[in-house]
């Protein structure tokens, strides 16, 4: 079983097999989302019939609106440091997504509080190219976005980087939302020189591969670990919400292909449940993460990972 100890109000670490994990929060409250906004599919009564797993920390019943956090998972594997998903990053400019526009977070001290610096990154896994995944890609230094971490390599999905370039953005459902992301996020570690591109899959290491899982872009990918018998889904944007823990046919507002979300989030979800994998999404408040369970012809949670609440 997998032990946690806290090493601040905001970093928490436990380990699995050989591996470390430590969540680092950039940020974490109430959103502005009512839960018909957030999860268009959604029903009052299902908000009510899950009522005590997920008030209060992942929805505020008398407001009705959603909590959400944005979040890094760093791993140290193999003697590596590894950053999953860097957050939205500090003082960019997202017109139509005001909460993650020019913010000024504490991110890069909390990384320190984790004992990482900016140098000693040595690989960075965005899972997919929207804006709260990409935004420590860099910071800005006079006038220029730069590289956060210059000694990594960042694995972008290859199909990402296609997908979001601005000259397709047109094409896409979300595409203005992500307006000016590949610009001040992505295009500036491409040009350093420090991007490498996949598809299919990608071994990291003998703990870590990528997998695809298709739908919320069209290159959203899940990271899988296996060490000493123990497993995790680093699961990005398969899920927004504790309430798809329960009811995971339900979609966030944010989907590029709302069937394929569906089925890479059953794919998931029926791999942790089979085999006892502890499930690391991007975006949960709370603890955090958790195990998932089969319960009928569906699943239900068997318990949240030992992390402290946010």
């Amino acid at each position: 079983m997998p032990t946690a100890r806290t090493a601040s109000p905001q970093v928490t670490t436990l380990r699995l097999g050989d591996v470390e994990i430590t969540r680092v929060i950039e940020f974490s409250d109430i959103s502005p989302m009512t839960t018909d906004v957030f999860f268009p599919g959604s029903t009052p009564e299902e908000w009510r019939r899950h009522a005590a797993l997920l008030d209060p920390d992942h929805w505020d019943a008398r407001t009705d609106l959603t909590r959400v956090a944005t979040q890094s998972w760093v791993l140290r594997s193999e003697g590596r440091v590894v950053v999953i998903d860097t957050g939205a990053g500090n003082g960019k400019y997202r017109p139509l997504q005001p909460i993650w526009s020019y913010l000024d977070t504490g991110y890069l001290a909390s990384l320190a509080a984790a004992g990482v610096r900016r140098e000693d990154v040595d690989l960075v896994v965005n899972t997919h190219l929207h804006d709260d995944h990409v935004g420590w890609n860099t910071y800005l230094d006079g006038r220029d976005w730069v590289p956060t971490f210059p000694n990594a390599t960042y694995l972008m999905p290859a199909i990402d980087v296609t997908y979001w370039h601005p000259d397709n953005l047109h094409r896409t459902q979300f595409g203005r939302g992500n307006q000016n992301v590949y610009e001040d996020s992505v295009q500036p570690v491409i040009d350093a020189g420090l991007v490498t591109t996949w598809e299919d899959s990608f071994v990291i290491d003998g703990n870590l591969r990528l997998e695809p899982a298709p739908g919320h872009t069209p290159g959203s990918a899940v990271v899988h670990l296996e060490s000493g018998g123990e497993r995790a889904v680093f699961a990005g944007d398969l899920l927004h919400g504790a309430i798809q823990i329960h009811e995971p046919h339900l979609n966030s507002c944010f989907e590029e292909d709302e069937e394929g979300a569906r089925a890479s989030r059953a794919r998931m979800f029926a791999y942790a449940a089979d085999h006892r994998a502890l499930v690391f999404p991007a975006h949960l408040p709370g603890q955090g993460a958790f195990e998932i369970r089969r319960e009928g012809s569906g699943f239900g949670l068997a318990r949240w990972a030992p992390f402290s609440r946010t």
